[in-house]
């Protein structure tokens, strides 16, 4: 299955440097047949505990975990709506993919010039927003006029995508992503066909850097006022955020997983020494945890991603499938010819395979359980198909 993520910003907010920290954790494209050896486009394994657990336990020779695509789309500078800068290649880039992770940064640094000359991250989203929302109001403009002779003249998909037309219209004037709007289920697949853009899922990646001055660390006590402002429209719009260091998952993205976390430990030591101010232990939190695994994990389920699992001596591998998917529907990402050969499958939750030590004692104990063509799959099962 191939879903992609587009890193969209404004310069010098660390764009790039995440999407080098990304590529690090890629995946052999001989796996994945939707891989790319596009140089902007990095397959990105998804990080899952239970994969491993699972190898163990089946002694498995080969693990294959799941993935999701992460594509490092051109800059965007205000204007990018009417052409400026790479405008027109920005947004047909960024129409391509399923989803949207938009870095803010949340630093302030007199070497790495804003390009608005000050740190505002709210003020950086809004840019980066109407600018999409630009783009839409012309898609949906134009849409408007093509359809405008069937409306006319009655025709029943006109007028119900009409009607979707004017409730767009309506929104994004107003300056609000398409998102926002409630589409009926007559609507919804006009609204698919329109390719919208800010109709995609966001993230927001706020990117802070170890021994500057960061928005979400408090000074004297106090929080910086442009920090309960972001923290405010995240909690009015519900919308989704994560925060990284992108230069120190860039610096690290070569050590292993020890390294890492004794340059984590070195690195959070420094900061406490460094600033008094800092909370030290909320500081220790965001940069003890890998930021770029939280980021990977959440893009994953931003997307309505669920995984399942097969597992034995040759290989146990994570399948990447649609929430709410059946088990005909999750047999088609092993082969699509499962769905119409489905005839059951044999289930278990992968924590209690591992807890019954063996499938034959899963077994015995009835708690592997045979499924027909209407079972709806759930994320962490251990699947073995039918057909």
């Amino acid at each position: 299955m191939s879903l992609s993520i587009g890193i969209v910003g404004l310069p010098n907010v660390g764009k790039s440097t995440l999407f080098n920290a990304l590529t690090k954790k890629s995946v052999p494209a001989e796996n994945y047949p939707f891989c790319t050896i596009d140089p902007s486009v990095g397959v990105v394994a998804v990080p899952d505990e239970r994969l491993q657990k699972l190898t163990d336990f089946s002694k498995s020779a080969k693990t294959v975990p799941a993935a999701v695509q992460f594509t490092d789309i051109a800059g965007l500078v205000k204007g990018a709506s009417e052409g400026e800068g790479l405008g027109n290649q920005f947004l047909s880039h960024i129409r391509e993919t399923d989803a949207i992770a938009e870095v803010v940064r949340i630093f302030e640094d007199d070497n790495v010039i804003h390009v608005d000359g000050t740190i505002d991250p709210l003020k950086d989203i809004e840019v980066i927003n109407l600018e999409l929302v630009l783009a839409d109001l012309q898609t949906v403009s134009k849409r408007k006029i093509s359809i405008g002779k069937e409306f006319k003249a009655g025709k029943k998909e006109a007028v119900i995508e009409h009607g979707l037309i004017e409730k767009l219209l309506k929104t994004l004037e107003a300056g609000k992503v398409a998102s926002t709007i409630i589409a009926d289920e007559y609507e919804q697949p006009f609204l698919r066909m329109l390719c919208l853009i800010t109709a995609k899922p966001f993230l927001y990646v706020l990117n802070k850097k170890a021994g500057a001055k960061n928005l979400d660390e408090p000074m004297g006590g106090e929080m910086d006022p442009r920090w309960e402002r972001l923290h405010k429209f995240f909690a009015d719009t519900g919308a989704k955020h994560v925060i990284v260091d992108a230069g120190i998952e860039q610096e690290l993205k070569d050590l292993d997983e020890l390294e890492k976390m004794e340059m984590r430990d070195m690195l959070n030591d420094s900061v406490g020494t460094q600033n008094s101010t800092i909370i030290n232990s909320s500081d220790k939190k965001i940069v003890h945890n890998d930021g770029v695994n939280e980021l990977i994990k959440m893009g994953y389920s931003l997307l309505g991603l669920i995984t399942y699992f097969t597992t034995g001596t040759d290989e146990t591998r994570a399948w990447t499938i649609q929430k709410g998917w059946t088990a005909p529907e999750a047999g088609t990402a092993i082969h699509t010819d499962f769905k119409d050969k489905f005839v059951r499958a044999e289930i278990i939750e992968w924590d209690k395979l591992l807890a019954a030590g063996s499938y034959a004692a899963a077994r015995e104990k009835g708690l592997l359980r045979t499924e027909g063509k209407e079972y709806v799959v759930k994320d962490g099962e251990v699947i073995e198909f039918k057909v």
